[in-house]
């Protein structure tokens, strides 16, 4: 069966929404990701993230090099543009690409201005099994005191992170996808602390 453009992709859009409001709230997208009937070389819930959030207003990036067969795919089935990581509205990262390709990343990414905060990168990130417990201590709107969640992220990525949202309102906020079709959010708003393993 075929991706259903307006059910599942509302449903996935409103996981992403409610799990952005809530930052650190694992949400399921296992039964729309029943419907992805192409190989699109990642997991589905990134896929199905990618789609529901990217169209033909916007830019994207793929962090992974030699995966212009995923460009291609995005692009036809969200006709969003490719475009350079200092230009791209949402940059793509999958589970397998470098750590230093992905902090250079970031650090070139756009954060927004003053006036214009929205006008920044989303990151839709492949990430390890997702869990809430683990090394992040996750602080700030839309979490009552403290929670956690294990991305599989290492203390540089988060320390690059920081860097991006210390002038707030801008930043970026990040969208993690994995292959057990869950997906967690963590906005710029929030302080995300890697703590140590004792």
């Amino acid at each position: 069966m075929a991706i259903d453009r307006i059910h599942d992709l509302q449903q996935v859009y409103r996981k992403i929404v409610h799990s952005m409001s809530r930052p650190g709230t694992i949400s399921t997208i296992k039964q729309q990701t029943k419907n992805v009937d192409v190989d699109f070389g990642c997991t589905d819930a990134l896929i199905l993230s990618a789609m529901a959030l990217l169209d033909a207003e916007v830019t994207f990036h793929v962090i992974a090099k030699n995966r212009t067969d995923l460009i291609g795919k995005i692009s036809e089935y969200t006709s969003a543009r490719f475009a350079s990581v200092q230009e791209a509205d949402f940059i793509i990262v999958l589970k397998d690409d470098k750590e230093i390709d992905i902090l250079e990343a970031m650090i070139q990414c756009k954060i927004g201005n003053l006036i214009d905060p929205h006008q920044s990168a989303t990151w839709i990130i492949e990430s390890a099994d997702l869990v809430n417990e683990g090394p992040l201590q996750l602080t700030g709107p839309g979490i009552r005191t403290e929670d956690y969640l294990q991305t599989g992220q290492s203390n540089q990525f988060w320390q690059t992170r920081d860097s991006r949202i210390k002038e707030y309102p801008m930043g970026i906020d990040l969208i993690f996808a994995d292959k057990a079709a869950q997906i967690a959010c963590i906005p710029r708003s929030v302080s995300a602390i890697p703590m140590e393993v004792k």
